[in-house]
């Protein structure tokens, strides 16, 4: 790393925060940098399970295409270790009952596949791994309250213990690269005060949506399907969501969303009776067959939150963010943890990229562009809801043309193959947003009529 991250090779890079973002951040440093230090609010656990500084842990999660690509790339094998672990690969839209924009997808040959299975799990294989290199440091129980440096050039951290009985002073860690991973509710903005450097302008648009989740024990079994889950999808004038997903060890995760003002709720008893405000009552009737196995828990911070660090500001040289403390989606739309694995393959990129200075502002650019998609079809879906607030809720002088263009696409994706798989390998970030632009593409979906879907919920598969 040269020019303003160093002029001389980094020998040493702070990650603050180790979830996912900061792991693999630090798994890319540690090819550059003599010694990585990653610095954990959290304890963590001796194995995979949930823990407090990841809030969603005990939500869904899967890991959708684009994802399952950038962690073989970042860590080899890895996609071979989750499956012997029992994650379950669930082909789309094969595998899945679906509704979604009024219409019951056609359970056709898969063309897309995602992992489900619980998030420590994938975590935890992940900590494995990346802590195993000696190259990089682990420093556990500690939150960062600031940086060290001026507004030209970041130098360091301030940490401060945390937990009953430790000592409330700070210290200081020094770094010649600082990369922020803490998430969505970073402090960024009042660490870059401290020393005298302006924060990023922040783009948000916020629905409202709120969900709640329960485990539960799979039934029996289900003869009146060979589908292994459900996915009742909302739109702007239905806007209740219902997910069911197998976790690979004999439970199903069941998840239910709503907006504001009519969130699902987190008593047993009356989140299987909101499940009776989806659109149609197969996942209620699902409910009846299962068995509950937890609690119910509920989250309700889903606003989508961008950081523009790429704009002009009085910001530090040695300061990059990433993860979901650069972009944070509403996790209703499983990008989550893709794009922390996109966005460390983008940081590997940029800092190995011969032909170009890996300067703060170049790879912080990088970071940005690799979130891009996963934000257009998170924010371009949500501003369309009802009540969407925030300066990203506004439409843009192209949102209407795109919009009745990719509302096409949508109802033509449920059952037409043609459309379907470009629209999944889009959604699951394998291929870019103008692939629906395609001319096979673009004549189905202008001239094309709109193919026949079930007229029910799809209990078997296509023959």
């Amino acid at each position: 790393m040269a020019d303003d991250l160093g002029h001389r090779a980094t020998r040493h890079a702070v990650v603050i925060g180790g979830s996912l973002a900061g792991l693999l951040a630090a798994r890319v440093l540690a090819e550059h940098a003599e010694k990585v230090t990653v610095v954990e609010r959290d304890r963590y656990p001796e194995g995979p399970e949930a823990r407090p500084g990841v809030p969603q842990g005990r939500h869904l999660h899967v890991l959708i295409a684009g994802g399952q690509r950038a962690f073989d790339e970042l860590l080899p094998g890895f996609m071979a270790e989750l499956g012997q672990l029992g994650a379950p690969k669930v082909g789309m839209p094969e595998d899945m009952i679906q509704w979604q924009s009024g219409r019951w997808f056609r359970r056709t040959s898969a063309t897309a596949h995602f992992y489900a299975g619980p998030r420590p799990q994938l975590e935890w294989l992940v900590r494995r791994r990346v802590l195993a290199d000696p190259r990089i440091e682990l420093v556990e129980g500690h939150e960062t309250v600031g940086l060290t440096g001026d507004s030209s050039r970041v130098r360091g951290v301030r940490l401060r213990e945390r937990g009953a009985g430790a000592e409330k002073q700070t210290r200081v860690l020094e770094a010649d690269l600082v990369v922020d991973a803490s998430g969505r509710s970073t402090k960024a903005a009042d660490w870059l005060a401290g020393i005298g450097a302006e924060a990023p302008h922040e783009e948000t648009l916020d629905t409202g949506l709120a969900y709640s989740t329960r485990v539960y024990r799979s039934p029996a079994d289900t003869p009146d399907t060979d589908a292994i889950g459900y996915n009742i999808v909302p739109n702007p004038s239905q806007v209740y969501g219902g997910v069911v997903l197998p976790l690979g060890d004999g439970h199903h995760l069941v998840t239910l969303s709503g907006l504001r003002g009519d969130e699902p709720p987190t008593e047993e008893g009356a989140f299987e009776e909101y499940a009776k405000r989806l659109p149609h009552p197969v996942v209620s009737e699902w409910l009846t067959r299962a068995e509950g196995a937890s609690p119910v828990y509920g989250f309700r911070g889903t606003a989508n939150v961008r950081r523009r660090y790429d704009r002009p500001g009085r910001r530090p040289a040695g300061f990059l963010a990433t993860g979901d403390a650069l972009c944070a989606f509403n996790p209703i739309y499983g990008q989550g943890m893709a794009v922390a694995a996109i966005t460390a393959v983008a940081l590997r990129r940029a800092l190995a990229d011969p032909k170009r200075t890996a300067t703060t502002r170049q790879v912080q650019r990088a970071l940005l562009t690799a979130s891009q998609q996963a934000w257009d079809i998170s924010a371009g879906a949500d501003k369309k809801m009802p009540g969407a607030t925030g300066d990203a809720a506004r439409p843009g002088p192209m949102d209407k043309v795109v919009g009745w263009y990719l509302s096409r696409v949508q109802e033509r994706a449920a059952g037409d193959p043609t459309v379907g798989a470009p629209f999944r390998a889009a959604t699951h970030l394998t291929a870019p947003l103008t692939s629906l632009f395609a001319p096979a593409v673009a004549r189905a979906v202008l001239f094309g009529p709109a193919h026949t879907t079930p007229a029910g919920p799809p209990l078997r598969r296509d023959a």
